[in-house]
């Protein structure tokens, strides 16, 4: 297999920027890869005889051929080939292989450098084949610059629909198409107008905030949307905010909210960790309506949700990455606590937590039977009187070990 790639950064530009240790490179190599587009741009520049690798999807294929190659192959890439590129991929595929890189500037930065914008507080978001988590947790977050990439169907005015769906009204689109290219164009919309409008296929999105979020810790349960008739249905602010502390949210990658009815610990837990992967569970139909409703009352996208008996789900396909899970709040249990919590663990990851909200003494009574002497060290339980309410009883558990 080949055991050398050189990455070279290229714009839209037809007449390349490059240095002259890439263009020695170009002169010393005889087998090429990249995408169509990039092959129209640097075909005068390669040498006679040379053979070209298209990158497209699938990538196995292409990865295969790579690998098959004796020779070392120079690999052009739009941009930074280490910004969201195709750098991370050769790294990740041939980790022994040597690599060089000669970048060029990625399209954030050529559509920063356009508009004359200090960029070194830019956050970013790449939703190129990819779902809007990254753009999600920086609305809520509230950064104030925040650059995007985009594909085919995540475009600007899907974004800007976004942004209008979930009342991020304050940030100012800017749209760079075909940045260094002959068909060139740079436009400021408000959300509204660029939801409806169409764009080059090529482009890329800096969202700017014309004013700072209001930021607030903790929500009034009055606030939310509640179940008709049914005020009392939602856990209230002391007890849901002393809740959230015993889950060690900080250092958590994924949070289950069991029985969210109107999902206001749902809603805050994403509020305060936005990097949370936050899945709400809920056998009510009623309360999906109310819950979505909600998430757009606090600005609060991307919780999952999944209706239906939690017992009845496939649990895996809504845990992490490793098949595991780090925080669980046990708001509805309907009965079956035990079997509850024979799901949750079997997949709690070391060091992860599970509460509960216990009203009844039967509820806590069984929540300590489980985690005593079973794997679990028991955090000290918190009783809560919050208004003229019922107390309640805050009870924690951490799953021995040591988090991975």
């Amino acid at each position: 297999m080949s055991e050398q790639f050189t990455l070279i950064g290229i714009g839209d530009s037809r007449s390349p920027e490059l240095s002259r240790e890439a263009r020695e490179v170009l002169l010393s190599h005889r087998v090429f890869a990249g995408g169509v587009r990039h092959r129209a741009i640097v075909a005068s520049l390669l040498p006679s005889g040379y053979r070209w690798i298209t990158i497209s999807p699938p990538l196995d294929g292409v990865l295969a051929s790579l690998g098959a190659e004796s020779e070392p192959v120079a690999v052009f890439t739009s941009g930074d080939p280490f910004f969201y590129g195709f750098g991370a991929t050769l790294q990740r595929v041939f980790p022994h292989a040597a690599l060089r890189c000669f970048p060029f500037f990625h399209s954030l930065q050529l559509l920063a450098h356009r508009m004359l914008l200090p960029y070194q507080q830019m956050r970013h978001a790449s939703l190129t084949g990819r779902g809007w988590q990254e753009l999600d947790r920086l609305l809520i977050a509230g950064s104030p610059l925040i650059g995007v990439l985009t594909d085919s169907r995540k475009t600007p005015a899907a974004i800007a629909s976004r942004l209008l769906d979930f009342g991020f009204t304050e940030y100012v689109m800017v749209v760079g198409e075909a940045l260094g290219g002959p068909e060139e164009r740079v436009r400021t919309f408000r959300p509204e107008d660029a939801a409806d409008e169409d764009f080059h296929s090529l482009n890329c999105v800096l969202l700017m905030a014309e004013e700072p979020p209001w930021r607030s810790f903790g929500i009034g349960e009055a606030e939310f949307e509640g179940l008709p008739g049914r005020p009392d249905m939602i856990t209230k602010m002391p007890v849901r905010m002393a809740t959230l502390s015993r889950l060690n949210l900080a250092n958590a990658g994924t949070f289950w909210d069991i029985g969210f009815c109107t999902g206001s610990v749902s809603i805050e837990a994403k509020r305060l960790t936005p990097d949370l992967e936050v899945t709400a569970f809920e056998r009510r139909p009623e309360c999906e309506a109310i819950f979505r409703s909600n998430c757009r009352r606090f600005r609060v996208p991307g919780i999952r949700t999944v209706m239906g008996d939690f017992l009845d789900q496939r649990h895996e396909i809504y845990a992490g990455g490793d098949g595991t899970l780090d925080a669980v709040f046990i708001g509805g249990h309907g009965g079956r606590l035990r079997e509850v919590f024979a799901v949750l663990d079997r997949m709690l990851s070391p060091g992860g937590r599970v509460a509960v909200n216990a009203v009844q003494q039967s509820t806590l009574d069984g929540f300590r039977s489980l985690t005593a002497g079973s794997g679990y060290r028991q955090l000290e339980e918190l009783r809560i009187v919050s208004g003229s309410h019922h107390p309640i009883t805050i009870a924690a558990a951490e799953k021995n070990g040591t988090p991975s």
